[in-house]
Order: structure tokens, then sequence, then C-alpha cells
């Protein structure tokens, strides 16, 4: 193979490797995103759930 095609070759194999890196970095992102977004969707349905007054008064009749 000559030097020109060997070039070519090389430049096409790191095209799809910088190709493939950013596909990759965007499906993390996107994971990322959808994780935060469950955590505060659990985080405000916890905090809708708690009752406030629960715990408040004891009864200590015996």
């Amino acid at each position: 193979m000559d030097i020109a095609g060997m070039s070519v070759m090389m430049s096409q194999s790191k095209m799809q490797q910088q190709a493939g890196l950013a596909v990759t970095k965007m499906a993390m992102n996107v994971t990322k995103e959808k994780g935060d977004a469950v955590v505060d969707l659990i985080t405000k349905s916890m905090e809708q759930s708690v009752q406030p007054n629960l715990g408040q008064n004891i009864d200590s009749k015996a």
C-alpha cells in the first residue's frame, strides 16, 4: 500500500474514533440528565409524602 492510501486509511480511522467518542459522550450526557431527573422526582415525591405533624404529639396517658 502506498503512503497516500495509508494516510487516507489512518484519517478515516481517526474520524471513526472521534465520531464514536462523540456519540458515547452524548449518550453519557443523556443518561446523566435522566438520572438527575429521576433523583429530582424521587426527592419531590418524598417531600410531598412526608406528614409534617407526624410525631409532634405524644399520648402520655398510661
